[in-house]
């Protein structure tokens, strides 16, 4: 099937239209009426709500993701120590996140056990 030149402008003015809806939803959603005080007391405490528990919420459903889909393509390929490596570094992941609570640390940190792990032990 091929597309000529007017059905893929229109296609690109069509997704373009709905990545500016897309960005511009939370500011209409979001938009809460000023009290006299000058806050929005629902919105912003929503808001705060928000901004508190999305991105660990994020962080955790990608991890799980990260770490399940890893460790089934391995048992898939027959690979059981890369899914051992998977799982190694991501409890040293977490223990060095709790013990420091520097999330860059805890990362890298991580990061560094895996490809130590994947390199060095589980060839």
């Amino acid at each position: 099937m091929k597309t000529d030149t007017g059905e893929a402008a229109l296609l690109a003015v069509i997704m373009a239209l709905v990545i500016f809806f897309c960005r511009a939803c939370p500011f209409l959603f979001f938009r809460g009426k000023k009290q006299n005080n000058g806050t929005s007391s629902r919105t912003e405490s929503f808001i705060a709500f928000v901004e508190k528990i999305v991105p660990p919420l994020a962080m955790t459903v990608l991890t799980f993701n990260a770490i399940s889909a890893s460790v089934l393509e391995s048992v898939k390929q027959g690979s059981p120590g890369q899914a051992g490596s998977v799982l190694i570094a991501a409890a040293f992941t977490v223990i060095v996140h709790i013990w420091r609570k520097n999330p860059l640390l805890s990362i890298f940190g991580g990061t560094a056990m895996y490809l130590v792990m994947e390199r060095l032990i589980f060839l």
